[in-house]
């Protein structure tokens, strides 16, 4: 059965990794100004942290779905209500390190430049540019 709506990722039978990804792909497909991919993405991220308290292995779903929250605030421009959620992707992704970490710092990085903190921005990329593989 094809998934249409949010509403779809939570239907019965569902687990709760699959209902957080499927909230994730419905909110990066629902990217205007409507506000329907922002409350997947809060939906995704409320879920995500019930995870992690029964199973603290679901930590990068959990800041794979902050960092995206926090994207669909940078493009709803509200890169305040961005910061805590990228930071703390940042923390969560520190645990693991490599790609997810790298990801999280650049996304940290997008929202220090909206705010014009050019200078927390730089320390961040410079951070994921120390994390990232030699090729």
């Amino acid at each position: 059965m094809a998934r249409n709506g949010s509403d779809d990722a939570l239907r019965r039978g569902t687990t709760g990794v699959e209902a957080v990804e499927g909230l994730l792909a419905y909110a990066t497909t629902r990217r205007g100004w409507g506000g329907g991919g922002l409350r997947s993405a809060d939906r995704a991220v409320a879920l995500s942290r019930a995870l992690v308290a029964e199973n603290p292995a679901h930590t990068p779903l959990l800041a794979r779905a902050l960092r995206t929250a926090a994207r669909l605030h940078l493009g709803h421009r509200r890169p305040a209500d961005a910061l805590p959620l990228a930071a703390e992707s940042v923390e969560l992704a520190r645990q693991a390190g490599g790609p997810a970490l790298v990801l999280s710092l650049a996304c940290l990085a997008e929202v220090y430049e909206s705010l014009q903190r050019y200078g927390d921005a730089a320390a961040a990329l410079s951070e994921a540019d120390g994390h990232t593989p030699p090729a």
